[in-house]
């Protein structure tokens, strides 16, 4: 590479990663803090918190990869033509092609960043959140073995008790629980047991009542009961719970297969199919983002008011773009032999790359056909 083309790659790079920081602290923060009220709301201390979180942070990067991709491009692009360095490389014979090569360039690394997010460090980081959050929506026990505080578990839910003896026996113990439409359950008792069989945690309530509100009525219906056994697994909120998924899978273990790999998580064979060609192009569209920034920057002139039109119109292809690639993946949902569809966004962005670097190549024309 050129002298030239390291500067611009340089300029890329530092705004790449500025954009990627702000963007990346913004996302990641607004999902901590709802992580953070669900971790402790369940008994569980900070360094689960920042375990989490960190797992969380590769999904994050994968989302907000593009968006920082065209950010820097463009802040970049209109920071050098402002200050007429793009100008003074297209006196001396730089065409718009020869310009574009960094930009070419600055797109390939980051869609290698993106390939190694989407193939191996998405699908393993999803993979351990998944398997920490199933630990953790599974230890009802220390979720639940809390005196002196009204604990919810779940959502519709209350769990109290005054005191939990020496030998493990829960005093005093009250559930409320009010997931139920027909009306909400009020079970008490004086004493109760957490105890664990094959088929999950039971809480044994001993010498207690049990009171039934229905919905819309005054009436409470009440039964004594000396004991009681509850399936406290069902507290367990089952999104929580991950059993499966594609998304868990690198993509060395799809590629061939990918029926075997439906069967493994069961997926339709539409999603499998989906998930596995989407980790190709995105990493395609990180190039695309940054030559369409790039080439809609560059072609238009120069104007006081600066060129907030062309960005607006870059911005509009992209989420172009964004909304043609959902509507292709539904038809292969369905229909997973459709899958090339998946690639017409791609194929749509890089033709519109090429038309706007063209009529950036061709100014004298294009004007010429606007006048007649």
């Amino acid at each position: 590479m050129s002298r030239f083309d390291r500067y611009i790659l340089s300029q890329f790079l530092t705004l790449f990663g500025f954009f990627a920081l702000i963007l990346v602290s913004v996302y990641w923060v607004n999902q901590a803090v709802s992580l953070f009220d669900q971790l402790i709301a369940s008994g569980q201390n900070v360094a689960v918190f920042l375990e989490l979180s960190l797992l969380m942070l590769p999904s994050v990067i994968r989302r907000v990869l593009p968006i920082a991709v065209f950010a820097g491009t463009v802040y970049v692009t209109n920071r050098l033509s402002n200050e007429s360095e793009l100008t003074v490389m297209q006196a001396t014979g730089f065409s718009p092609w020869r310009l574009a090569r960094p930009v070419a360039v600055f797109g390939v690394i980051t869609a290698l960043m993106m390939s190694a997010l989407t193939h191996f460090l998405v699908p393993t980081s999803a993979k351990e959140l998944s398997e920490r959050q199933k630990e953790i929506s599974q230890n009802i026990t220390a979720r639940l073995l809390t005196d002196g505080t009204f604990m919810h578990p779940a959502d519709g839910v209350t769990f109290y008790i005054r005191e939990i003896s020496a030998n493990g026996v829960l005093k005093d113990v009250l559930m409320a629980d009010s997931r139920n439409p027909d009306g909400t359950t009020l079970h008490t008792a004086s004493e109760a047991y957490l105890v664990q069989d094959e088929n999950g945690p039971k809480l044994v309530m001993v010498d207690g009542l049990m009171q039934f509100n229905p919905a819309d009525t005054d009436r409470l219906m009440t039964t004594n009961f000396a004991d009681f056994s509850y399936d406290i697994s069902g507290l367990v909120d089952p999104e929580a719970i991950n059993r499966g998924s594609v998304n868990y899978l690198p993509t060395w273990d799809i590629f061939g297969d990918l029926p075997s790999a439906a069967a493994i998580t069961g997926e339709s064979l539409g999603n499998v199919t989906e998930e596995f060609h989407a980790r190709f192009t995105q990493p395609i569209m990180c190039v695309i983002f940054a030559l369409v920034g790039f080439g809609m920057l560059i072609i238009g002139s120069f104007s006081r008011f600066g060129v907030w039109r062309q960005i607006l119109f870059a911005f509009g292809i992209l989420v172009v773009l964004e909304a043609l690639k959902n509507v292709v993946s539904d038809p292969v949902l369905d229909a997973p032999e459709l899958w090339p569809l998946l690639y017409v966004p791609v194929a749509l962005g890089g033709v519109i790359a090429f038309v706007l670097l063209y009529l950036a190549s061709n100014p004298i024309r294009l004007r010429r056909r606007s006048v007649a």
